[in-house]
Parts: C-alpha cells; structure tokens; sequence
C-alpha cells in the first residue's frame, strides 16, 4: 500500500503519535494518559534511556491493552531477539542499527511480530534503500541521520529537511522522526503528508527525562494538525 495525500471528500484520520523511551511509570501514564497509539521502550545500553529487558516487561504489562508496545532495538542477534519478545512481549520490534533487508525480513520470521525499520535521513540520496525495507517491513520510520561519531543512531534532536519528502509516492505506514516537539510537529505533518509521529527528546526536560507536559502538549499539537 502507498500514502497519497487525501482529497477533500475522503476521510482524513487524525494523525497518530508514537511517544519512545519512556522509563518510568508516572511518564507512561502520562503518555497513556495523552491518548499516545504507541509506546516506546528503548534497550540499548548507550542511550540515555536504556531500560533493561525486566524494566521494559513491567512497563510493557502496565500498558497493555491501553497502547501499542514497542521494543527497541539496534543490531540485534537472535538471541537477545527470542528474549525480548518473551520477556516484553512487544506489539512491535523497532530497529534502529544498520540491519539490511535480508537481516529485517529474518528477524520478522525469527520472532513472528510486525518489525519497524528506522532508516536515517539526512539528504535524499538516504531514501534509496527506502522500497527494499518497505518490501519487509510492517512499518518505516524517518529519522534524522545521526551527526558523524554520534554514539546513539537517533533520539538525537536533529531533524531533516522535510521538504524532500515533498511528492514521494511513500508506503503507507511510514512514521516521521527527528527534532520533533509541540512546536514543530504540525508543520513535519503538513509538509510531509505523513500519518504518524514519533518523538523522544522532543518531550524531555534532559536527555532519558520525560516530561509530563510536554507529552500532553505534544500529543494535543499532533492530534489538532488535522
């Protein structure tokens, strides 16, 4: 299925909003609370908002039924695949490495949940490989490519000329990433003619700290841009 920029007498569905890296309890009720779709629990040890797999199973628990759960992950080996989908029991795996198509389409078989592929963006040229995930993945994900020797391959409060996303025949459940806040998303929405956001630093007061507010104001900005 492809994205196409709804006519007039077409249904248009409210923009739905992804909130990643939540660690504690009280900012996932906040992003529960907010009416997020999705909810993203990161584990990768280099990241500021890193949960170990036990953390990420009794956040997972607590929203269940109430979201979509999300386990990220980056470069993953079987192993670490077959626990965390036992562990957490995500709706969803996110990827977040360098994992080729061929590693994409195998964890999907492997682990037998739908799998979103992060593909970092930072001019055009990044969208070449963009119809071989699509081809084996239930979802992308746009994010800002990461700056050289950036230790994390997003959630870093960058974001990505939009504009050329302008006119591109896009998979349908393509999410948008990267410098997202309450400020901007509106703006990302109407420029890209996406359907779905994901934000992280975007709605923290430092890097791995959730703001309540700011997930309330965000969720509130993405729902009004349509």
């Amino acid at each position: 299925m492809r994205y196409k920029v709804p006519m007039a007498s077409e249904t248009v569905f409210p923009p739905r909003v992804k909130i990643c890296g939540l660690s504690t309890e009280d900012t996932l009720d906040a992003a529960l609370g907010a009416g997020a779709d999705w909810i993203g629990l990161v584990h990768f040890p280099r990241s500021p908002r890193h949960v170990d797999l036990a953390r990420a199973a009794a956040l997972s628990a607590r929203a269940r039924g109430r979201a979509e759960r999300v386990v990220l992950l980056v470069d993953p080996d079987d192993v670490l695949l077959i626990r965390a989908v036992e562990v957490v029991d995500p709706d969803l795996i996110q990827l977040h490495g360098r994992e080729t198509p061929e590693r994409v389409a195998a964890i999907r078989t492997l682990t037998g949940r739908p799998v979103m592929k992060a593909i970092g963006v930072a001019t055009a040229a990044d969208l070449t490989p963009l119809a071989a995930y699509a081809a084996v993945a239930d979802r992308i994900l746009l994010d800002a490519k990461a700056p050289p020797g950036a230790i994390l391959p997003g959630g870093n409060g960058r974001r990505f000329d939009w504009t050329i996303l302008a006119g591109l025949d896009l998979p349908r459940d393509t999410m948008l990433s990267g410098g997202l806040d309450a400020a901007n998303v509106a703006e990302a929405l109407a420029c890209t003619g996406l359907g779905a956001v994901d934000v992280s630093s975007g709605v923290e007061s430092e890097p791995g700290v959730k703001d309540p507010e700011r997930i309330a104001a965000f969720v509130a900005a993405a729902r009004a841009a349509r």
